[in-house]
């Protein structure tokens, strides 16, 4: 911060996009007259105003005032279909032609059920719309089996804002404790540490500091939750044996082991668990499961939703398995989500991390690659990150700073900010991969140094 002054090369950016946005700005000034920041989520806000969409195809999208961009955020994961997948459209005009929710469950819906549950290698699922909501029907579910109360998360993941998981997210080096036995921060205010109380917090990677946690609620712990690659650090692959060893202490325990496949269960052919091993006993699931169309879902092992009932286990909503969703779920799992497509994916992702490196070592540009499946980041930083206490040595304005290059540019190259990932949809192209990496080299030279001074601290 210093003097207060912004950086010159960020100075330079900003004065790009806003030459670019002004219709952005108009309406970023009556947004925010009505709705703190302007924007219905937090992470949607950005310096020095966020831009609004008008439409998108394929793998482009069209501001408000038609700037071009090609699209590798694909809705924070959202969109494996890329916009406007012809399946979906088609699927989605004619369920709406008989009605987009009924208050009653559609014909086809144990279909989209069994089909969950076969893919997922689960017993039985319930649907939502969140996933939000499936996390916290999850840990409630997990609490309801198991007569226990704790459940232990790892810092830095992200599970949804609700109140019993929004804890140890993203802590800041002063309130985040020990790193090998970090502490119950809460992410808000109006959290009540009788609530937070009950999450615990270990680091991800460090199977031994997670069983020393674990074991002091040994005999109250309910469940153990997990991204199985965390990407609210950016892109976190798990260590060999990290995750076998998670499965292994929870049936010492008698807890559960939920993985959160919000992300990643759409990312890979079976899941985020086929890719690292393990078998779940609950799993949740959402974003490009249906494609863009709000839909979540429960899935769990044998017996564990056999409480869910009325005077039982609650578990309850009027949007629930409304009948656009099945039919978006439906379209994506037979026509989106293939093996084949995924597979196609995939490729083009390996050659775009492989470009990254290229590109940055041509260039001088300090930084690591992390990618996996259909997606991937990097970090501004010299060495690998495992677990948060690495992310927060990354170089949080150079990340910045590359974001808002290939912005001004017409590329969204990932995420916004350091602890988002690119994805890789099925309508991405060879060509698209080539103007990606054609965009980053023309703006690699800006990334060679660190940021002398600058605000954009704040919008990380």
């Amino acid at each position: 911060m210093g003097d207060g002054k912004l950086d010159p090369r960020f100075a330079a950016a900003f004065a790009e996009y806003e030459r670019r946005t002004p219709r952005s700005k108009a309406l970023w000034a009556r947004a925010r007259e009505w709705t703190p920041l302007g924007v219905h989520s937090n992470y949607r806000f950005l310096d020095p105003y966020p831009f609004y969409v008008h439409r998108a195809s394929g793998v482009h999208l069209w501001d408000a005032d038609d700037n071009d961009y090609l699209d590798f955020n694909m809705a924070f994961g959202a969109l494996q279909s890329g916009h406007a997948h012809p399946k979906l459209v088609e699927a989605l005009a004619a369920q709406l032609a008989e009605g987009s929710i009924y208050g009653y469950e559609w014909h086809r819906t144990p279909e989209v059920a069994e089909r969950i549950c076969r893919r997922y290698g689960m017993a039985k699922v319930r649907f939502s719309t969140t996933g939000l909501e499936a996390t916290q029907h999850a840990t409630r579910f997990a609490r309801a089996f198991t007569k226990k109360r704790y459940v232990l998360k790892f810092e830095g993941g992200y599970h949804g804002s609700h109140d019993g998981l929004l804890v140890g997210v993203k802590p800041r080096a002063e309130v985040a404790g020990a790193a090998r036995h970090p502490n119950s921060a809460p992410a808000s205010p109006g959290l009540l540490p009788d609530v937070t109380g009950r999450t615990l917090v270990a680091p991800f990677n460090d199977l031994e500091a997670t069983r020393a946690i674990a074991r002091e609620h040994a005999d109250d712990l309910a469940a153990i939750i997990a991204e199985p690659i965390p990407m609210n650090m950016g892109f976190i692959l798990p260590e060999d044996g990290f995750f076998p060893g998670l499965r292994e202490l929870c049936d010492q325990l008698g807890a559960l082991l939920i993985l959160d496949e919000i992300k990643t269960g759409a990312k890979y052919p079976h899941g985020g668990a086929a890719r690292v091993g393990v078998r779940a006993d609950l799993l949740t699931l959402g974003k490009s499961i249906a494609c863009g169309v709000p839909l979540s879902a429960v899935a769990a092992g044998p017996g564990i939703l056999d409480e869910v009932g009325p005077r039982k286990v609650a578990h309850a909503g009027t949007y629930n398995s409304n009948p656009l969703a099945m039919a978006a779920c439906l379209a994506s799992l037979d026509h989106i989500l293939t093996d084949d497509a995924l597979a196609r994916s995939a490729a083009l992702n390996r050659r775009l991390a492989n470009g990254y490196e290229e590109v940055f070592r041509d260039a001088g540009v300090t930084a690591h690659v992390s990618a996996d499946g259909v997606s991937g980041t990097v970090y501004f930083t010299d060495h690998p990150v495992r677990n948060w206490r690495d992310f927060l040595t990354v170089d949080g304005d150079r990340s910045m700073l590359y974001y808002y290059r290939c912005l001004t540019r017409g590329l969204i190259p990932s995420g916004t900010g350091p602890d988002e990932q690119w994805t890789i949809s099925v309508q991405h192209s060879d060509q698209d991969v080539d103007r990606h990496l054609e965009i980053l080299a023309s703006v690699a030279e800006h990334l060679t140094g660190a940021p002398q001074s600058g605000e954009i601290e704040e919008s990380v």
